[in-house]
């Protein structure tokens, strides 16, 4: 099954080296930014272009939301399979002739780190049957994670995924802010970050709660509101305390 990936971004470099390290048939790297996919290029040894589009089985388009639509004009191809990684986008903003469907990895993908493809979850949905046994198959030559859902599924996965992941990393770097301010190394809250992240692999994240919201500490609560300076930190430790207390009611 020949493939090409369109996209020049974190998710295409990933999706670049997973296709490649599984044995699958990426014939060329398709995207507006040269260095980006020549860098790309470099890395699982495929050809690349920002111009003319080579005809394949299957286009994987990797790219930011907002491009998808206009991105998938460009594939004139009748006869292919063309897909999206989009965890909040449904088939048909994808416009053209091709069989349309979705081809979603549900992890953090940043530039220069190295992923074990294997354990990366991915999610199919396609338009017809035999595309999703199509895109079943050739995601579980990268990984056995393999499920199929639906779009309205799927965009509850991504919203579970921003709030599990991206709300997280944001707590984390306003973490690593009042450590700089205060010369603490950030580093000594990664026990802490590592232990928090391995305990819900055992039980629930409701029943892992701890601190002073889930006490109904009023006095630490205070106490820490008065620490904080920052109008915007406030907001967000009154905002999650408040709601904390809530879950925590009955």
């Amino acid at each position: 099954m020949t493939t090409v990936i369109i996209g020049s971004g974190n998710v295409a470099s990933h999706m670049a080296k997973a296709f490649t390290e599984a044995g699958i048939k990426l014939i060329q790297l398709y995207g507006r930014n040269e260095a980006e996919l020549k860098r790309i290029s470099k890395e699982v040894g495929v050809e690349y272009t920002t111009e003319h589009l080579k005809e394949a089985n299957f286009y994987l388009i990797c790219t930011s939301d907002k491009a998808i639509t206009e991105v998938s004009k460009q594939i004139p191809y009748e006869q292919s399979l063309v897909a999206h990684t989009s965890g909040s986008l449904c088939r048909d903003v994808l416009e053209g002739p091709y069989r349309k469907a979705c081809f979603y990895p549900l992890q953090t993908f940043s530039k220069d780190r190295k992923l074990d493809y294997s354990k990366i979850p991915f999610f199919i949905d396609g338009g017809w049957e035999s595309d999703n046994i199509i895109l079943t198959e050739l995601a579980k030559k990268i990984s056995p994670h393999v499920l199929r859902i639906n779009f309205e599924q799927r965009k509850q996965m991504h919203l579970s995924a921003v709030f599990a992941c991206n709300f997280i990393n944001h707590l984390y770097a306003q973490a690593e802010i009042i450590c700089k301010r205060n010369d603490i190394p950030f580093h000594i809250l990664l026990p802490l970050i590592e232990e928090t992240a391995d305990k819900i692999k055992t039980i629930s994240p409701r029943q892992a709660q701890t601190g002073p919201a889930v006490r109904h500490d009023q006095n630490i609560i205070q106490f820490h509101k008065d620490l904080i300076k920052d109008p915007n930190q406030l907001n967000i430790y009154t905002t999650l305390t408040e709601s904390i207390i809530k879950m925590y009611e009955l």
